[in-house]
C-alpha cells in the first residue's frame, strides 16, 4: 500500500470525527481499510514464512517451508 492510501485513510478518519462522513467515503474508507489490513497481513506472512527455528539437535528448519505458505490468505 503506498503513501498517498495511507495518508487518505488518515484524512477520512479525521474528518469522521470532526464532520461525519458520506455514504460515498465511507464506502471508500471501509475499502482502503481492508486494502490496508490485506497487505499487512500478506507481509506478515512474507516474513514469518522467511524465519529458521533452530532445533535441540541442532539442526535448522525454515517455518515457511515446515507448515508451508497457505495461498489465498
Amino acid at each position: 500500500m503506498d503513501e498517498t492510501k495511507v495518508q487518505r485513510i488518515n484524512e477520512l478518519y479525521h474528518k469522521s470525527k470532526e464532520k461525519g462522513l458520506t455514504e460515498e467515503e465511507k464506502k471508500e474508507q471501509k475499502m482502503l481499510r481492508q486494502e490496508y489490513i490485506d497487505s499487512f497481513k500478506r507481509n506478515l506472512r512474507g516474513q514469518l514464512n522467511h524465519i529458521d527455528m533452530k532445533e535441540k539437535d541442532g539442526s535448522v528448519v525454515n517455518l515457511g517451508e515446515k507448515y508451508g505458505t497457505k495461498k489465498g490468505h
